[in-house]
């Protein structure tokens, strides 16, 4: 049986009116840069594992960033108009994102599982994402950066050194890998985001 044109060109279609090749790119970028700073602090005389806390928990913070700004849509009102169903298509590149963005950070943290290596670097890409997939529904891809990045930036000021107890929950990104609590945290926050983006999309923005 043939496939109608049309109907095969819907996918490269999505996939254009997000701008993945603009993402994929950044997310390289983040990829490579991250290597080379926890590669560049593994060298460093007396270092400590938790020197790569900026790399874990700052990485995952921009990558989920570039995910968040290419859920934009070119074509809002294809999305809603479409005879197809478009949500299993943001459902399909919001998890290939993850799983690639996932899998290239966690390389770039080899090593120490029970400290702040590619578990950690996992949990944090998911929890990121995840929040920033929810912005996006609700603000818009365009500011889905935003609440990550403040909530973040204050959790890496304000985390207590000591890994554990409350701080497991609120401060997710400054834990250990094995912290149980903290993926709790992570995976909840994706399950939610992805969830949220899937049924509603993108919030419209126009300008």
């Amino acid at each position: 049986m043939s496939t109608h044109p049309a109907h095969a060109a819907l996918p490269l279609l999505y996939l254009r009116s997000r701008a993945l090749p603009l993402t994929a790119a950044t997310l390289a970028g983040i990829a490579l840069v991250a290597a080379l700073a926890a590669d560049w602090l593994q060298d460093q005389p007396y270092f400590d594992h938790t020197a790569r806390v900026p790399v874990v928990v700052l990485a995952p913070l921009l990558a989920s960033s570039a995910i968040g700004t290419g859920l934009h849509s070119h074509s809002d009102e294809l999305d809603r108009t479409a005879v197809r169903r478009w949500w299993p298509r943001r459902l399909l590149l919001l998890l290939a994102l993850t799983a690639v963005t996932a899998g290239v950070l966690a390389a770039a943290v080899p090593g120490h599982p029970e400290e702040f290596g590619a578990p950690a670097m996992v949990r944090n890409v998911l929890g990121a994402t995840g929040v920033a997939a929810a912005s996006a529904a609700l603000l818009g891809a365009r500011l889905s950066w935003l609440p990550m990045t403040v909530y973040g930036g204050a959790v890496y000021l304000a985390a207590p050194r000591d890994p554990g107890g409350a701080a497991a929950v609120w401060a997710w990104q400054m834990q250990p890998g094995p912290q149980g609590a903290a993926w709790a945290v992570a995976v909840t926050a994706y399950a939610a985001g992805a969830a949220l983006l899937v049924v509603r999309g993108a919030r419209p923005e126009r300008g």
